[in-house]
């Protein structure tokens, strides 16, 4: 359970994005696709403002890092939810590539929580790069309709990055935070030892 008392400004806008939930949900419930777009909008865009801040004000924490990562997996579930009510048609053209993405950031998901207890938080450049196409790839077909060449870059990237993870998982025996990539974590002090690249 989080201690609110702690939290500061760049804490705040990833917990709205978590907060934000009930609301989308209640959004498509109702069949409101366009206030759905434009508050989903908005929690992509905390996304970056959180980080920003953090970085600026120098107030990044492990905290922050958990915050900011359960925020961007709720946000990507809660738009993904939003695409299979609004945008049935296309999702049931495209089911497989979609499982293709989403059933290893499952396992990805899973190996964390046996491993650490909870998601990482590696904040991956890969990472960053794949949620960024994601959340243009959703919004811009909420919003205009699909962009298959964005759709096949999304997929591509969602893969490479959840491998990525995975690699990061097996690397690191306790749960660390803000690793920039797999080369950068070859020569991570926080690793141990025992595991360091042959």
């Amino acid at each position: 359970m989080y201690n609110f008392k702690y939290f500061n400004i760049a804490d705040w806008f990833s917990f709205y994005r978590i907060m934000a939930v009930p609301i989308l949900l209640g959004l498509i419930w109702v069949g409101e696709r366009e206030w759905f777009s434009w508050m989903l909008l908005i929690s992509y865009s905390t996304d970056a403002i959180d980080g920003f801040l953090a970085r600026r004000l120098k107030i990044t924490s492990a905290r922050g890092s958990q915050l900011d990562s359960l925020g961007d997996q709720i946000t990507l579930i809660i738009g993904l939810i939003g695409l299979v009510f609004f945008e049935n048609t296309f999702i049931k053209a495209n089911y497989l590539l979609i499982l293709l993405a989403f059933v290893p950031y499952l396992v990805q998901m899973f190996i964390a929580f046996v491993k650490y207890g909870k998601a990482t938080a590696f904040h991956t450049y890969l990472a960053k790069i794949s949620a960024i196409t994601q959340g243009i790839f959703i919004l811009w077909l909420l919003f205009f309709g699909p962009v298959y060449w964005l759709f096949y870059v999304m997929i591509v990237l969602g893969v490479l990055e959840t491998i990525e993870e995975i690699t990061l998982i097996f690397m690191y025996d306790q749960w660390v935070e803000d690793v920039k990539g797999y080369f950068w974590a070859l020569s991570d002090k926080r690793r141990p030892k025992n595991t360091n690249s042959q």
